[in-house]
This record gives C-alpha cells, structure tokens and sequence, in this order.
C-alpha cells in the first residue's frame, strides 16, 4: 500500500498515470481550495471518498502534513529502462536521461523530480541499494511530478550506463574539479547526465564510465551546490541547448 498525502500531490496523482488509486480519504469539513478538484477527478476516475476524522488521517500520515487529504492505493510503479528511452519529449529531437548515483536524502530526489518533469526530460534511473527511492515523502516534495516521469530503479548503475551507451548515449557526469565547464559543452545527441550522491558526488566506477566530466562554473567562497541546486541548473542548461537545435 502506497500513501499519498497533501493536496497537490493527491490532484497530480488522480491526473497522472503512473499509479493505482484504491480510495481518497478527506478528513471531515474540509471544504478549502483543491479538495473540490480532487473530487471532481474522483467522479470522473470512479474512485471511492471516504470521509473519516482528522485523527484518523493523522494516523496514516504520521507526523507529515496531509492537509486533511490522503490518497491510498498500490504501490508505486517503476519503469523499465526502455520505457525511459523512448519517452522523449515530443518538443525535443533527442533523448535525455537523469542518472542519480546514490541520491540519499528525500527532499534532494523530490526537489530533483519535480525539476525534470518542469525541464521535460526522459525519465530518471536510481539505484536499488543505498539511495532514497520513491516515498510518499519524495511525492510530495515533488509536488507530486513523480506521477508524470518515468522512473527506473536498477540493480547495476554501470551496468545501465553500458546499456545506454549502446543504444547511442553520450554519457555526461558533473564533478567540481572538471577543467571544462558545462557552458562550454557540446550537449547535441542523445545524452544522459549523471549527478553524484550529496557527500561523496559520483563513485570512481561509475565516473571512469563517463565519456565527459563537466563543472558548474562558480565564484563564491562556498565551492559546492546542493545536488538538488546543480541538477537544476544542468537540466536549465542542456534544455536551452537542446531548445535552439530543436
């Protein structure tokens, strides 16, 4: 069983297609802005209301804010790899891949989601073991954009990336002691871009897999970004790229 919680997520899951929704739970009186669209897209979904107490809604939520509103329903669905590769956007002429090696903190993968989705790229490839994977706490903070983008969790980070490269990926990771920045790069081509975890950035394995090592370009006394910051600012940047060739 899968929770989601919180007004906006709830209406981005009932619009998406990436999940199965058992029930809606709305805590008693709630009458604010969002829950009569959320009950106008359960009309048209077929999907039972169940009006409980607000204790019982905070039960389910336990300490996160559901806002009186929880969506209850299957697990959520990963994608298969292939499935990410043919879901280019139709604006763009190429394909483009979020790789996140190891991501850990769930407010980094929910803030990174919701980027990709805004940027319309492909989908996004996580690994199974030691990184955060899809919650009901990454839905929300990805304002419920996990609902909208392919995402594919893989047992072998390297072992992806060779799948791609054979299906005519560049492979692209970011590291902060890269001589050449990403402003200056090439990004034509189907591309994937790699973004390390938030202590230790990309694991030498995966790095010595990459065919380009790119930095952000700074000038401030801080010399790094938070993952969920750069991630936005790679996907700004390779959009605008891939927008002018389109």
């Amino acid at each position: 069983m899968q929770i989601i919680y919180g007004i906006n997520p709830v209406i981005e899951t009932l619009s998406g297609d990436r999940g199965s929704i058992e029930r809606i739970v709305l805590a008693r009186g709630r009458r604010e802005r969002g829950v009569d669209k959320i009950l106008k897209l359960a009309e048209r979904k077929k999907i039972p209301i169940d009006y409980r107490e607000r204790q019982y809604l905070n039960n389910l939520a336990g300490s996160a804010s559901h806002q009186g509103v929880i969506c209850i329903g299957k697990k959520f669905t990963y994608a298969a790899v292939d499935e990410i590769i043919g879901n280019r956007h139709e604006a763009f002429e190429n394909s483009f891949v979020l790789i996140l090696d190891h991501i850990e903190d769930p407010q980094n993968l929910g803030s990174i989601i919701r980027s990709a989705h805004c940027f319309g790229i492909n989908g996004i490839i996580i690994p199974e073991k030691r990184a955060a994977s899809i919650t009901p706490t990454v839905i929300k903070v990805s304002a419920g954009a996990a609902q909208h983008i392919p995402i594919s969790r893989v047992i072998n980070i390297s072992r992806t990336i060779d799948y791609l490269k054979d299906r005519g990926f560049w492979i692209y990771g970011t590291d902060a002691a890269a001589d050449t920045e990403v402003l200056h790069t090439d990004l034509t081509g189907n591309i994937a871009f790699i973004m390390g975890s938030e202590g230790k950035g990309i694991r030498p394995l995966v790095k010595k897999k990459c065919d380009f090592l790119l930095s952000i370009p700074m000038f401030g006394s801080v010399d790094s970004l938070n993952v969920s910051v750069a991630t936005g600012i790679i996907l700004y940047e390779v959009t605008q790229r891939r927008k002018n060739i389109s």
